[in-house]
Order: C-alpha cells, then structure tokens, then sequence
C-alpha cells in the first residue's frame, strides 16, 4: 500500500519557522545583554587573551633553552611588568614636570575661554541689532533700565541696614555655616569614581591571567579540542591557530607602526621646540591609531602643550605636521604592516566600530577589529560559515 504525502504549504512552512525566529531574536537579545552588563568582564578576559597571545613567541623561545614552560612563562611576565614599570615611570616624570606649569595653562586657557565669551556675546548683540526692530530694540532698554532702577536703593541712596542677628548666649557654641560648593569638574570625577575602581579592579586580574593562560597552554588546549570529536576537532585546532596568528600580527603591528609614529613625532616636536615632546610624541603617535578620530586626537596633545608660547605659526605648524604624517602613516605603512593581515572590508570595520563603541564605549572601540578579526579567521574554517567569512572580507 502506498503512502500518500501531503505537500507542505507555505503557511505551514511559515508556521514551523516563526518559532525559530522567535527563538533566535530572544537568544540574540541575551547575548547583547551579558555583553552589555557583563563588559568588565568580557574586555578583562580578551585583552588578557591577546597579551598572552603576544607573549607566546617568547615562551616558546625560552623553553627551547631547556626551560619549563611554567618557568618561562614567569620570566616572560616579569620581563613584561618591568618594562611596563620603566615606560610608566618616565611618563609620571613627564607628568610631574607638566603639574610644575599647569597654572600657566590654566591662566592661558582661562583667557581663550573669556575670548571666546566675549566674541559669542558680540555675536549675539550683533545679530540682534540686525533681527530686531528698532521699537522693540527700544522697549527692551527700556525693560533693562526698569530693572536697573528697581535694582538700586530707594532710601536716600543708602543700602538697607544688615539684618543683626541676636547675640549668642554666654558659654554656647556660635553656629558655623559651610557652603559647599559643587563644581561640574568635581561632579564628574565623584561620578567616575566607581567606573575607575572597577577599571583597577579588573586591571589587577590581567597578570595573573596572562600568566596562567601562558604556564597553562597546552593543558587548555587539550581540554577544549575534548569538546570536539572527529573533523571538528580539526575545525576548532586551526580556528584557534588562526585567532592567534590573527591577534599576534594585528597586534604586534599596530605596536610598530605607533612605536614608529611616536618617534618620529617626539623628534619632529623636539625640533619646532613643542614642551615635553618626550610626552606629547608618543601621545600623539598611538592616538593616531585609533579609527576614523585619530587624527584629531593626535593633534589634541601637541597643541595643549603649545598654550604656554601661545604662538600662531607654531599652532599652524604642528596642525599641518601631524595632518601630514596621520595621512602618510595610514595610506602606505598600515595597510602593509597590519591590513594585510587582518583582511576585513570598510563597511564591516565601520559597523563593528558602532556596534562594540556602543557596548563597551573606549576599550569597544579599540577591540572592535581584533574581535571582528577573530570571527572572521573561525568562520574561515569552518565551513557552514564559510559564506559569511567571505562577506566580512575584502
């Protein structure tokens, strides 16, 4: 006896389908609120991840001289930490002698900020004379000299008498008022107070991540390709080897690239005679590194540092320095050191920039590619998702 099928309509297709979606929209808002809410965490764990990444090459290294890896792994550590101490205590010497003068630039700052009032001032009263007519030019001052007459004492030209306050009783204590003033600097640093805890807390875990990631390799290794059996086991081995390639080489570029940037900048900063180009070089050089905003920020540091000479040309010198060097550095020496590398097109760096600013603010910002990278090099070995790897490609 034959068995006759129904054919499936598309109202039943449908049917079968929109559960599936529902499923995928409520797994995808999840994902987006433990990304959200649980981002000191998450940016802990992936800078931790692609420092050890970094510093893999030199354990290795080291355990080809007949080290233990755990040994190793302490050395390279320390080596690191000592380095980040010594180019840590040369900035705080640049910062202390800044501190010396920064009542000069505050002075400095204090005047462009009144400049800049008393031109918006102009501006507006300018702008009115033109607007309004003459009449309503006239019942306005008329207003203002209202309000002043009221202002003034009507007593025979004399101020009010000060209110006297009865006097205080024999062996008591007079009452003391304090006002606090609260200033928007103020305000904002109470604010930040306990996101920089937070920042601190978090930082201090990095260390002894890093460590354990780098005595602990193989062993991590091992248990997570367990979860695997068969081709995929394979899949996950060169997904992970194609994350570390991934993150060593976008990495380790960026990292030339602004060493370079830096040194050019402090010697081109040195020879206009910009204070503290030790400081402001480096500065400007890995802020020029940050996508799309690079070159304003890079150009923020040396002119804070010229307030003090307040002098024009030198104010249009290292605008169009630093203008010139972004573009050059951008144009011909990151696309070969660290696009090649990476291999994703603008529109996806522009989205990934939008999507992991908004998550993770800053550091969203500067992890943004290296994430986006790191999908794209699993979604290349893997081959269901081949497809989208091309997408995100160039």
């Amino acid at each position: 006896m034959a068995l006759v099928t129904k054919p499936v309509t598309r109202a039943a297709a449908a049917t079968r389908t929109t559960p599936e979606r529902a499923q995928w929209l409520i797994a995808l808002g999840v994902v987006v609120a433990l990304l959200y809410y649980g981002r000191p965490l998450f940016i802990t764990s992936i800078v931790s991840v692609v420092i050890a990444f970094i510093l893999d090459p030199f354990v290795v290294l080291l355990m080809r001289l007949r080290l233990p890896r755990s040994l190793a792994s302490f050395v390279v550590c320390t080596v690191a930490l000592a380095l980040l101490y010594v180019v840590g205590l040369g900035a705080y010497s640049q910062f202390a002698a800044l501190y010396q003068t920064m009542p000069k630039y505050g002075e400095r700052i204090g005047e462009l900020v009144d400049t800049v009032q008393r031109r918006v001032a102009d501006a507006e009263e300018n702008a009115t004379r033109l607007l309004l007519p003459a009449q309503q030019r006239q019942e306005e001052q008329e207003r203002l000299r209202a309000q002043q007459a009221a202002a003034r004492p009507t007593k025979r030209g004399r101020a009010p008498a000060p209110v006297q306050q009865p006097p205080a009783a024999p062996g008591s204590i007079p009452e003391v008022r304090i006002h606090e003033e609260r200033t928007p600097i103020g305000d904002f640093i109470a604010a930040r107070l306990s996101s920089f805890y937070r920042f601190l807390l978090m930082a201090s875990f990095v260390p002894f991540l890093v460590y354990f990631m780098l005595s602990w390799r193989d062993h991590i290794n091992r248990s997570f390709l367990q979860f695997f059996s068969g081709e995929d086991r394979v899949v996950a081995a060169r997904s992970l080897q194609g994350i570390a390639e991934m993150a060593r080489a976008f990495v380790t570029g960026n990292f030339v690239l602004g060493m370079t940037l830096a040194i050019v900048s402090s010697s081109m900063f040195w020879s206009m005679g910009v204070p503290f180009p030790i400081l402001v070089g480096p500065l400007s050089g890995f802020l020029s590194l940050v996508p799309y905003v690079g070159l304003p920020l890079a150009i923020l540091p040396p002119l804070f540092s010229c307030l003090t000479l307040n002098a024009v040309p030198l104010y249009v010198l290292v605008v169009v320095s630093v203008g010139l060097l972004h573009l050059v550095a951008l144009n011909l020496f990151y696309p070969k050191i660290v696009g090649s590398r990476v291999h994703l097109n603008p529109l996806v760096v522009t989205f990934s920039l939008m999507l992991w600013g908004f998550l993770w603010d800053a550091p969203g910002l500067l992890l943004a590619i290296p994430i986006t990278a790191g999908l794209k090099a699993v979604c290349d070995n893997v081959a269901g998702l081949r497809k989208l790897g091309k997408f995100l490609g160039d």
